[in-house]
């Protein structure tokens, strides 16, 4: 069958940023762009049609040095400027001669006066040629090359002034580069000019000092011999040596009480055995790694026993519940149906046992982890006392996980609410329940237990649900709560909770009009938690940040060096998938950081939400690229297009993509529909290693499946692009052919 690319997607022209001024700002930066162009260009005309390459060498500079100094010395301040300006204009365009300029300089003024003139002369004119750079080039750079761009500006920020001196103070290397490269990064042209003002001192001096020798030089090349360029890199080394010696001064700070021990008993301590603890607690053991796990209360964490897979154990219950009171509509009856409330809770349990040896104890401690039960405290950086019993690491993570966040609400404490957490205790289906919370949470079990026949009335504070996703998938996801009898009420705040005979929850809308539901049951879902409470934090000096999460830098180091911390006791986003993956970064800069720290990898996160339909994406939607700013282009297919949605009676949803203007980079993709968050992958893949819409368009998917849809919306973008150019001379070469 020939794969149709033509559904019913739509593409929309590019997408402006929020400020209603940003086309006169485009405007204002071509008129830029094409002034500096124009200067440059005459400039480089004037340059070789008057020979002032000529000029600028050392023999024509060695010949007229007499001449120069009897002009020098009858008018200094004008020579003195005309040079600053000429030496400004040379360095600002990238023109070849600024070494002849730097000799003339100290030919012309001597040592002290040459060195002032030609340290600031060359300073202002790198800075002019690092705008000149950042105007023409950067936008371009950054559109073109965003991940890269991004990870280098945010190394720029922090060590940038660094790297700038450094190479500053190496001569050899042509600074006129170092003056492009800068321009296209983020950093401030005040930074930029002072480091160069201090670095390129040393070099000005060599430079200036050969200068006033003049007469004795031969050649460039004399100037700098072997043994200075060796010490100028080393002066280059030493603001990086003088770093990590600072470092040592900050750990010794922060250590400064403490007694290290000689020994230790243990390579890495890992506190929590949820899925951050489990991966990091496996990757030392492979290693080799002497790793103690400690985990006060289930193995498996909060994913096992309360989150992840009893909840997807429910909606899988409640789905097929669906399926049942749907069946006519796949030409089948179903003589009787019910629910069973408790098998359904059985079945949960049932499957948190069938999964649960792969988090055992038993299972861990045949990897090589020595597994211990109990509280674990942090009494030193180097020491953990489980229940009372003192064992020592060289290293030690944290990964306690997260728990359910329950807002001070008046009379909630004493209302018998329920949580993600304790939800699974129930045995008794609630004839009516309320939850608290439109996020993926509350979205995913308030769906539930409607299809299992609950009256489910869900509140939200904000006017949607899914707050952090596009307003399309909210509605998507809104619409089919509504057909299906979830009662939803955005926008509203509860403001008090009674506890009579049922459960009265009072809301405040958007007019301040207060509304009452009952419920039998009241779920809180507003969000989740750092567990941090009993770890001894505060006793080592382990700092917290604002929403109380463990404060980590780039490699999950705490305050505290040889402490770290991963998964959703630190975040930034507290999803299993990505515990796992902070894992590996946080056994691997523990065990052997101190050859090579790794920086965490967040450019390609996938996030789902097992709603029905569900909701998957990767990347940036359209919100966020549009509160950066950012220019996109959006490519949509309707999956009510594809034959085995049609097929199985999923003919709904959409992909969504967002590609650079003009480009097949992926920006972010959005999947709304069945399976989305199996068909995420494929562009998770794509994100991570760089591939465009081109590149899935050439890969062949089996027919029928869902993941067709990917293709086609690659398909889609290709068709909106198409040189239609090249397209009218096709056409017309094709018909010249029937003649």
């Amino acid at each position: 069958m020939v794969a149709r690319l033509a559904g019913s997607v739509t593409f929309s022209a590019p997408i402006l940023s929020k400020q209603e001024n940003e086309g006169a700002r485009k405007e204002t930066l071509l008129l830029k762009k094409l002034v500096i162009v124009g200067v440059v260009m005459a400039a480089l005309v004037a340059w070789f049609a008057f020979d002032l390459d000529q000029a600028l060498t050392l023999d024509a500079i060695k010949s007229r040095q007499a001449q120069l100094a009897d002009l020098y010395q009858s008018r200094p301040l004008l020579v003195m400027g005309a040079y600053f300006a000429i030496y400004v204009l040379v360095t600002a365009l990238s023109l070849p001669g600024a070494a002849i300029m730097t000799l003339l300089g100290g030919a012309m003024f001597g040592l002290l006066a040459g060195t002032l003139v030609v340290s600031f002369a060359s300073s202002v004119g790198a800075t002019l040629a690092m705008l000149v750079s950042r105007t023409l080039f950067r936008d371009w750079v950054a559109e073109r090359f965003r991940q890269t761009y991004e990870k280098v500006n945010a190394g720029v920020d922090r060590d940038g002034a660094l790297y700038l001196f450094g190479l500053r103070l190496v001569p050899a290397f042509p600074f006129f580069v170092i003056n492009l490269v800068m321009g296209l990064t983020r950093m401030p042209a005040t930074r930029f000019y002072w480091v160069s003002q201090l670095g390129m001192l040393p070099g000005t001096l060599v430079y200036v000092n050969a200068g006033t020798q003049l007469g004795q030089l031969d050649g460039l090349s004399g100037i700098l011999s072997l043994d200075l360029i060796g010490a100028f890199v080393l002066l280059a080394l030493f603001p990086w040596i003088a770093r990590l010696l600072m470092d040592r001064i900050k750990a010794r700070r922060v250590y400064q009480g403490w007694d290290k021990p000689k020994t230790f008993d243990r390579n890495l301590i890992v506190i929590g055995a949820g899925a951050a603890g489990l991966v990091t607690s496996y990757i030392g053991a492979a290693v080799k790694a002497k790793v103690t796990l400690v985990e006060r209360e289930r193995m498996g964490g909060d994913c096992l026993n309360t989150g992840c897979v009893p909840s997807k154990a429910l909606i899988r219950s409640a789905h097929i519940a669906h399926y049942a009171d749907n069946a006519e509509h796949y030409g089948l009856k179903v003589a009787s149906y019910g629910a069973d409330f408790p098998r359904v809770m059985k079945r949960v349990q049932q499957v948190i046992s069938d999964i649960e040896p792969h988090d055992s104890v038993e299972r861990y401690t045949g990897l090589g982890v020595d597994v211990r039960q109990g509280n674990a405290k942090l009494v030193s950086p180097w020491c953990v006392e489980i229940d009372g019993k003192p064992l020592t690491a060289r290293h030690i993570v944290i990964a306690s996980g997260g728990r359910p966040r329950v807002p001070n609400i008046p009379g909630l404490a004493q209302s018998g609410y329920l949580t993600s957490d304790t939800l699974w205790q129930l045995q008794e289906q609630p004839e009516r329940m309320v939850i608290m919370g439109g996020g993926p949470i509350g979205c995913e079990l308030a769906q539930a237990f409607s299809r299992l026949g609950t009256d489910v009335t869900l509140v939200e504070f904000v006017d949607r649900l899914l707050p952090r996703d596009d307003d399309d998938v909210s509605d998507a996801v809104m619409r089919r709560f509504q057909g299906e009898g979830v009662r939803v009420m955005t926008g509203h705040r509860v403001v008090r909770v009674d506890r009579q005979q049922d459960i009265q929850v009072t809301c405040v809308d958007p007019d301040d009009n207060e509304v009452t539901v009952s419920a039998d049951a009241l779920l809180v879902a507003v969000g989740r938690e750092a567990r941090t409470d009993g770890l001894g934090l505060e006793t080592v000096g382990v700092t917290l940040r604002g929403d109380g999460t463990v404060e980590t830098n780039e490699y999950l180091q705490t305050r505290v060096p040889n402490i770290l911390a991963c998964g959703d006791v630190t975040g930034p986003y507290q999803f299993t998938h990505v515990a796992g993956h902070q894992a590996w970064y946080a056994a691997v800069n523990a065990l052997f950081g101190f050859a090579r720290r790794f920086a965490v990898d967040y450019s390609a996160i996938p996030f789902a939400v097992f709603t029905d339909p569900e909701v998957a994406r990767v990347g940036l939607n359209e919100r966020e690229a549009q509160e950066q700013g950012l220019d996109y282009e959006v490519t949509r297919y309707g999956i009510d297009d594809l034959d085995r949605a049609i097929a199985e009676g999923e003919a709904h949803g959409f992909v969504k993509v967002l590609t650079v203007p003009g480009k097949d980079r992926i920006l972010g993709v959005t999947i709304v529909g069945h399976h989305a968050s199996e068909l995420i992958a494929e562009y998770v893949l794509a994100m991570k290693h760089k591939l465009g819409l081109n590149k899935i368009l050439g890969t062949v998917h089996a027919y029928p499946t869902l993941m067709e849809a990917n293709k086609f919306v690659a398909g889609e973008w290709k068709r909106a692009h198409a040189p239609q150019g090249v397209l009218g001379w096709l056409q017309k070469f094709h018909a010249w052919r029937l003649r």
